[in-house]
């Protein structure tokens, strides 16, 4: 990876490149996950606070700003995201457990206040706020942030980066000058997955929707599931109980993916019965291309009624992921009604 770009982002960092005397206050990296949106914005965050750029703009690597970045700490960038610590009132932070956050808060944003009033730690320079993903701020921290886009501190760049634009206040659209990150063929990403050291990976490529850094970093996963897939290939003859079983161990929580075992296995499903009713509509596989005959044979004895009727209750299910329910039940249930949709 090339100064620590993607070679299909080689374009876009010119483009930005180019015109950095005329910087706005706000930055919008936006794309398909996976791509490398997060990585660009990073390396993009720390060519602007570097000192010693070259003539292309990248970061040098050894100047004391970018020893700062490298190490986690420069003072003038921060970085916003749902997984942060969050302290108690008092100061300390909580060691009990608690589940996985999805949001982040309007109280992340107003912390953000003091860094706002601060000049930079370089004479001149830039403060940088990332905030990944941007979807994740919930109605509230929008609202916030929305005021500290309207009326821009000096020196100041907001650099938000997400995976589903639509989600984000048009109000805050707005005020971001949007770059679509671009997201590279089937060419590009078996290329740069083969000097990777990755051979045949063409498969996980299309299971991953086109993601090479995923193809990349869910390696264990990709094994795993495909544990499933021979059971879901059974049809009417699978067992619920241990399928549930099965789709739960694809995930862990320790997952490059950042999802959880229920929400692993409720994809898994999902991408699965879209399999089927693409191949029983269209003649061809979209997720599981090495698996053609077996979904031409599952698409032919459906029941397509009670195929849609399955996938809209997995879609309900994985709005209900991340609460304290008792998944493994209700997946174990819903491939019940696997069984069930297969015409004998």
């Amino acid at each position: 990876m090339k100064n620590n770009l993607y070679p299909w982002q080689n374009n876009i960092w010119q483009q930005l490149n180019a015109d950095k005397r005329r910087l706005p206050h706000a930055l919008l990296f936006h794309g398909r996950a996976g791509i490398g949106k997060f990585e660009f914005a990073t390396n993009f965050s720390q060519s602007l606070l570097c000192t010693q750029n070259n003539h292309e703009g990248y970061a040098c690597g050894k100047c004391a700003s970018c020893n700062w970045f490298n190490e986690g700490n420069h003072p003038d960038y921060k970085i916003l995201t749902p997984e942060q610590d969050r302290e108690s009132e008092d100061g300390v932070v909580s060691t009990k457990k608690t589940k996985k956050k999805t949001q982040i808060s309007v109280a992340q944003i107003r912390e953000l206040g003091n860094f706002l009033n601060l000049s930079s730690h370089q004479n001149g320079g830039l403060r940088i706020i990332v905030i990944n993903p941007a979807e994740t701020l919930n109605l509230a921290s929008a609202n916030a942030l929305l005021k500290m886009l309207e009326e821009p501190a000096t020196g100041v760049v907001f650099v938000l980066v997400a995976h589903q634009i639509q989600r984000l206040l048009p109000t805050i659209l707005s005020r971001c000058q949007k770059f679509s990150m671009p997201t590279p063929s089937e060419a590009e990403s078996l290329a740069w997955l083969k000097e990777q050291g990755m051979q045949n990976a063409a498969e996980q490529l299309a299971y991953f929707n086109g993601s090479p850094l995923k193809v990349l970093n869910e390696q264990t996963q990709f094994n795993q599931v495909k544990d499933s897939w021979r059971m879901l290939a059974l049809g009417a003859k699978l067992e619920p109980s241990l399928t549930a079983t099965a789709l739960l161990s694809n995930t862990s929580d320790d997952s490059a993916s950042k999802i959880s075992p229920v929400e692993g296995a409720i994809i898994t499903m999902q991408k699965w019965l879209y399999d089927i009713v693409l191949m029983k509509q269209a003649k061809q596989a979209h997720y599981h291309t090495e698996y053609a005959a077996t979904f031409q044979k599952l698409a032919e004895n459906v029941n397509l009624s009670k195929l849609f009727n399955l996938q809209k209750n997995f879609d309900e299910l994985r709005k209900l992921a991340t609460h304290p329910l008792n998944h493994e039940l209700q997946i174990e249930s819903l491939l019940f009604e696997y069984t069930k949709m297969f015409i004998k």
